[in-house]
């Protein structure tokens, strides 16, 4: 029967020693590979990071269009709202002097007639005497 045989500290090192060149080889074919397709990625991200660019710009450039629209839009409604104002004050004061105006007719008119009935009662008084 077989003992076991423990292994010494040379044999300890060497194979720590073999799996760090193992890891190490490993590790150089790795990077061997990311450095074929090194090239390929870039391409790609500058790519992507191109159309990035233009969708930002464009997306900032839209954004930019409605605010100037919106901001026109405002504009419009707000002359629309002072000509709305200013025409409606212009026909109130229209409207307030054509009242005036009928008033100051009635009041003519009274007076006429007050004067007529004067008039014609001073009349009948001087008729009366003779």
């Amino acid at each position: 029967m077989a003992m076991f045989k423990e292994k010494s500290f040379n044999d300890i090192m060497d194979e720590r020693a073999k799996a760090r060149a193992a890891m190490a080889e490993r590790a150089k074919k790795a990077a061997e590979a990311m450095q074929a397709t090194a090239e390929e990625r870039m391409a790609e991200r500058t790519k992507i990071a191109t159309e990035r660019a233009e969708r930002q710009a464009r997306k900032a450039a839209e954004k930019e269009a409605a605010r100037i629209a919106e901001a026109e839009r405002k504009e419009a409604e707000r002359k629309a709202a002072e000509e709305a104002r200013i025409k409606a004050e212009e026909e109130a004061k229209a409207a307030k002097e054509a009242a005036e105006a009928a008033h100051l007719r009635a009041m003519i008119e009274l007076l006429a007639e007050q004067k007529s009935r004067r008039d014609a009662r001073y009349a009948a008084r001087k008729a009366k005497k003779r």
